[in-house]
This record gives structure tokens, C-alpha cells and sequence, in this order.
């Protein structure tokens, strides 16, 4: 099976001069897909599943941090990550530990030659860790970064992925009116549309900005500035009207106190 890799980065030349690097490198590596940004990165790691994802740290619509804390999430296959940066100063620290790696702009050759026998050893090496292991080193290594390029935290949930037929839809969560779970999905509610997503009530609740989301019935979380009013009911219980839709929503009597002051 050929080894292959999506490369997402919105500058032209650049995608090109990695790409010819790469192929005299690394001539089996298959490129499979290029991207402009972090959300059709994700697409297209769910479409193509690729072994090596280059992912450019800057990029517009979603950042490569947001894209990389968002692949692999749920996938029987795992993606080796490696990113795209400038900032050698930043960088280096927090990818010392080799878990990630990542190549500098503009490319080095000794640098990009380092990158790319790591990753042969890794995609042959029998997996010693485990996927919780993996996911919680990543975490760190992403906690670093963000610190160190004073980008903006990005620790809410800011993308919700949504399999739509035989296509992934990336969803800003401020679109969402409403997340109402039952047993096995969540519906996920918008203005023109629902999609279901299997990520249930109690993990959105620990990924969403609580000052923005709050849970208002054991399987319901409503965005907060989608209500457009409260109206009281008998015994302590709220009703729910939202903007742009024309059904309520019920506050359990657990939750009407986050209403006292509406």
C-alpha cells in the first residue's frame, strides 16, 4: 500500500516547493490532496484518510491547531501531523519530545529530510502508545504552541463535523440554535437545516464556552444568544422562545435558575 499525505497551505508557491522537496525525498509519498485551509484539510482527511497530514499553523477560516485537534477524532485511522510553521523559536520547544513534528518556512532541506525519515520510522514502527496516550500528548503540544504564538485560545469547541450523505459539513458552533440528544445521536439545530452527529450531550457540554452554551434539560443545550425570550410557567418551569424558529424549548426545573434574571 503506498504511503499517502494531504498538504493544506494557501500559498501557492510554497505548496510547490514543498511538493518538489517531497518527491525527491520521499518519491513513494503519494500527495492525494492539497487544501487551502484547516476546514478542507478535515474534509479531505475524511474523505481520503491519508497516513501524513502538512498543516500550516496560520490559515484562514480554521487554523491548523483548530484542524489538527479536530482529525482523526473517531477514526479507525490515525494521521501523522506534521506542521508548517515560521516560527522556528516558538516551535522547536514544544515539538522536541517528537510526538509531532514539523518543517519551517522557508523549507530546509537538512530540516525537511530530518522530518521525513522520522515519519518512515514512525509509519513502520509497531504502535507503542495508546490512542488516550496519543490524543493527550497532542493536546499538550497544541497547549504549548498557542501559548508561545499568542494565538487566541481555542480551547472551546468552535467547529462541529457533521457527516452529510457522502460529505463531512464543518458548522461554526455560533450557527447552532440547539443540541437535543436522545440515546444513540444528537441533533444538532440550525437555522435552515439539522444534521445528527454521535458526540453526546455530556461531552459537548465539557467542549462548548459554558458562558455561551448552557445546558437547560439533561439533553438539550441551547446557545445563548439564540433566545429571544422566557416565558414562566406553573411550579417553577420555563419555556424557551428562540430567534428564526418556531418551536419552544423547555427549561427543567434543574436549570430554570440560570433564568431568574431574563
Amino acid at each position: 500500500m503506498p504511503i499517502t499525505a494531504i498538504l493544506a497551505d494557501d500559498e501557492p508557491l510554497l505548496r510547490e516547493q514543498l511538493k518538489l522537496r517531497l518527491s525527491k525525498l520521499w518519491p513513494e509519498l503519494e500527495l492525494v490532496g492539497e487544501a487551502i485551509n484547516g476546514a478542507e484539510a478535515l474534509s479531505m482527511f475524511e474523505e481520503l484518510e491519508p497516513d501524513v497530514v502538512f498543516l500550516d499553523i496560520h490559515r484562514p477560516v480554521m487554523t491548523g491547531l483548530e484542524a489538527a485537534r479536530m482529525i482523526g477524532r473517531g477514526r479507525s485511522k490515525r494521521a501523522h501531523l506534521v506542521f508548517i510553521t515560521a516560527y522556528d523559536e516558538h516551535a522547536v520547544e514544544a515539538f522536541e519530545r517528537g510526538a509531532i513534528d514539523y518543517v519551517l518556512k522557508p523549507f530546509n532541506e537538512t530540516r525537511l529530510t530530518e522530518t521525513v525519515t522520522r515519519l518512515k520510522e514512525r509509519l513502520h514502527a509497531e504502535p507503542e502508545a495508546t490512542e488516550e496516550d496519543e490524543d493527550s500528548e497532542l493536546a499538550s503540544v497544541l497547549r504549548q504552541l498557542t501559548n508561545r504564538m499568542g494565538l487566541p485560545a481555542t480551547d472551546y469547541l468552535r467547529w462541529i463535523k457533521a457527516s452529510v450523505g457522502q460529505t463531512v459539513r464543518l458548522i461554526p458552533v455560533e450557527e447552532v440554535h440547539y443540541f437535543q440528544s436522545d440515546e444513540k445521536y444528537t441533533r444538532v439545530v440550525l437555522d435552515d437545516a439539522e444534521v445528527l452527529i454521535r458526540k453526546p450531550i455530556k461531552e459537548l457540554l465539557e467542549e462548548l464556552d459554558p458562558k455561551q452554551f448552557w445546558q437547560i434539560h439533561r439533553a438539550t443545550i441551547v446557545n445563548t444568544r439564540s433566545i429571544s425570550g422566557v416565558v414562566r410557567g406553573l411550579r417553577d418551569q420555563a419555556d424557551l422562545k428562540l430567534k428564526g424558529r418556531t418551536e419552544t424549548l423547555t427549561v427543567s426545573r434543574n436549570f430554570t435558575h440560570l433564568f431568574k434574571q431574563m
